[in-house]
């Protein structure tokens, strides 16, 4: 492919920034090259959009669903769609079947963008003063702040349909890019501005530690995953995306065998990379025929280039892919039997790249820590469960898929507050639609209901 100029997308447009830094793929060779901004440029840009007039509210929702649009569809930054895909999945790895289906999801969530706002909006509350309701007091939900910073992950181009919501809700955007997969970040906003927003109102900054920490500072609410947003985890106005370690529960009243699709679908979909993912399957009763059956099925995932239609699984440089088949055996060392996986799970394909293969592994107690391991790729980790475990060993969960008739079980699941989606009967554990909250919703984190009385 030819290489991609990312410059840095300011407030007054292209920016080419003097410090640049190349973007490889998978194999180490250079694809692109990055502009980093530096601090004062930082400093401007976020002065500008704060700034800035959001555009009315139709206009808005309308740009954002043209954008869903040109982004699938048009030559942007130099890169038609189909070169845009196939340079996404060199750089993070990504099966080019899975970077496909990201772009149909981006578009179909910022068509229906206004429309899933709806769910997240409180039943009392209306959207604007002048509401006739307000007259004799309502509630009226309103922004946190104006300007809103976003560390974005690399994992998964689709981290990506999540914050246009922002934008719509009247937020002025600045976006900090994973340099480990800038492309879709730089492609969104190219579209978004092509779609009607100012420059002023979603700009791209790549930047160091430190104008990210002025970026942050500057904003009135940031969101992301990134190294600076943990560094403020607890800082209320930051909302920092946690790991998903989405599990699957499989109770004695519910015959397994039944749902293998699913539970193979729920591990490996998406490459196993995202964070919906399950990475850990409790099974009441014996886990190793459940743990036989998932090495069997995944076992026969071919190792291929992820540009190849066929792959199935994630691909990263040869080094970190050693470096994780390190981790993931050193966690099952001495604790875990493996089913799949135990001689290594990175495949040279020989031009410095290594696929990620499938690994199973089983526990022998519930509350085996090694049951909270999260990897970019199809590892997961069976135990043992009972009933006098309780819900314990399911906790700090996105997503729980719960193979169950046990109605109480599934009040306990529903009620414990670190199990954020529970999901009952054969449904896989990355499931979403329209309109469905992915950690909470995002609107959660930014608007507010406040009270509005007119006479």
């Amino acid at each position: 492919m030819t290489a991609a100029a990312l410059d840095v997308l300011g407030p007054s447009g292209t920016y080419r920034a003097h410090h640049r830094q190349p973007v490889s793929d998978v194999s180490g060779r250079v694809v692109g090259e990055l502009g980093l901004a530096p601090k004062v440029f930082v400093g401007r840009a976020m002065g500008a959009l704060r700034a800035a007039t959001p555009l009315p509210v139709d206009e808005r929702v309308a740009a954002i669903a043209e954008a869903g649009r040109l982004f699938a569809t048009a030559e942007l930054g130099g890169l038609t769609p189909e070169a845009y895909e196939h340079a996404v999945s060199r750089v993070a790895g990504l099966p080019l079947t899975v970077v496909r289906a990201a772009t149909r999801t981006l578009t179909h969530r910022t068509t229906h963008l206004h429309r899933g706002l709806q769910f997240a909006r409180p039943a009392g509350a209306v959207t604007d003063w002048r509401d006739p309701l307000t007259r004799t007091g309502r509630a009226v939900w309103a922004r946190r702040g104006d300007v809103l910073a976003v560390h974005a992950a690399g994992n998964h181009p689709g981290t990506h349909s999540l914050w246009p919501e922002a934008l719509a809700l009247g937020y002025r955007v600045a976006v900090r890019p994973s340099r480990r997969e800038p492309l879709t970040p730089h492609r969104l906003v190219l579209a978004l501005r092509a779609a009607g927003f100012g420059p002023d109102h979603v700009v791209l900054l790549p930047t160091e530690h430190e104008p990210a920490e002025a970026m942050l500072r500057d904003a009135d609410l940031a969101y992301g995953s990134d190294e600076v947003i943990r560094e403020h985890a607890d800082d209320r106005s930051v909302l920092a995306l946690s790991p998903g370690r989405s599990k699957i529960l499989l109770t004695k009243d519910v015959d397994w065998r039944r749902h293998l699709d699913t539970l193979v679908d729920s591990v490996a979909h998406h490459g196993g990379t995202g964070c919906v993912n399950a990475t850990a399957v409790f099974v009441e009763g014996d886990p190793a025929p459940v743990a036989e059956a998932l090495a069997e099925r995944l076992a026969v995932l071919p190792s291929l280039p992820p540009e190849d239609p066929k792959a199935r699984l994630p691909v990263q440089p040869g080094g970190s892919a050693r470096a994780l088949e390190r981790y993931v055996l050193g966690r099952a060392a001495g604790a875990a039997r493996a089913w799949l996986g135990g001689d290594g799970i990175a495949d040279e394909l020989g031009d410095g790249s290594a696929v990620l293969r499938p690994a199973v592994f089983e526990l022998d107690r519930p509350d085996a820590p090694e049951a909270g391991t999260e990897v970019p790729c199809p590892c997961v980790w069976v135990a043992p469960w009972d009933r006098t475990a309780g819900v314990a060993p399911l906790r700090d969960t996105l997503v729980m898929s719960a193979f169950t008739d046990d109605e109480a079980l599934v009040d306990a699941l529903c009620d414990d507050p670190t199990i954020s989606n529970v999901y009952v009967g054969d449904h896989p554990t990355h499931w979403t639609d329209t309109g469905m909250p992915h950690d909470g919703y995002l609107a959660d984190f930014l608007m507010r209901s406040k009270t509005v009385l007119r006479g």
